[in-house]
This record gives structure tokens, C-alpha cells and sequence, in this order.
């Protein structure tokens, strides 16, 4: 039998009116520190986002922030300051709260045998 680790993983979403709480998942943050794994996935429902933001939605700058979190993820000096800390602090600072238009979930654990695999499962069922 494969051996299973402990991951963690949160849903980012997007809050385009902060005030009225409405929010689209559009990507999902997953680490598991037994593989040495931190990655994101994202994909953007444009239509959905303009029906929540309304016209005002800016959708390039979104994208700069979503290209942010992969950056971090990555951990390169590309990542600014956050992106040279280690994995674990990392995944901690892009699922920190916040009150912003890109936002996270809870953090929430499981168990998997390939973490990469276990992402695009959340990435399918949540997102997509």
C-alpha cells in the first residue's frame, strides 16, 4: 500500500464587492511538507466574475495577483521577500485572512499518496 501524507489546502477565491460577501472560486493552494509540495491552480470564469464585479472588475490586475500567489509558491527570488521564506511559511502567508478582492478558504487537511494528483482532483471538484 502507497504511503499517505498529511496535506493541507485551501480554496482562493475571488471577492470582487468585499461588502456583499459574494465570492467565485477560482483556484485552489495545496501543501504537503512530506513531498516537499506547495503549488496553486487557478482558472478564471470571466463571465461569472463580471456578473458578481460588474464592469468595474478589473481583471489584469486580478490576474497580477493570482501570478503573485504562483510566484510565492515557486519560491524564488521572483516571489519577493515571501517567495525566500520556507515552504511551510509560504503556504501560511498565502492562506493568512484577508480582506481583500483575492482571498482564502480555511485551511483544510487530508491525506494523500501524490500531491500533485490530489490538486487537480480539488482543482476539478471546487473550481472548475
Amino acid at each position: 500500500m502507497p504511503a499517505m501524507h498529511l496535506f493541507e489546502y485551501a480554496v482562493v477565491r475571488v471577492v470582487p464587492r468585499v461588502e456583499r460577501e459574494e465570492f467565485c472560486n477560482v483556484g485552489v493552494v495545496l501543501y504537503c511538507r512530506d513531498q516537499g509540495f506547495l503549488q496553486c491552480r487557478f482558472g478564471l470564469d470571466e463571465a461569472r466574475l463580471r456578473a458578481l464585479g460588474g464592469p468595474d472588475l478589473d481583471l489584469e490586475e486580478l490576474q497580477a495577483r493570482l501570478q503573485a500567489f504562483e510566484r510565492i509558491c515557486q519560491g524564488r527570488r521572483q516571489g519577493g521577500p515571501i517567495g525566500q521564506l520556507g515552504i511551510a511559511e509560504r503556504f501560511r502567508w498565502l492562506t493568512a485572512t484577508r480582506s481583500t478582492v483575492v482571498q482564502t478558504s480555511a485551511v483544510h487537511p487530508g491525506l494523500c499518496t501524490d500531491a500533485a494528483e490530489t490538486l487537480a482532483r480539488l482543482f476539478r471538484q471546487l473550481v472548475s
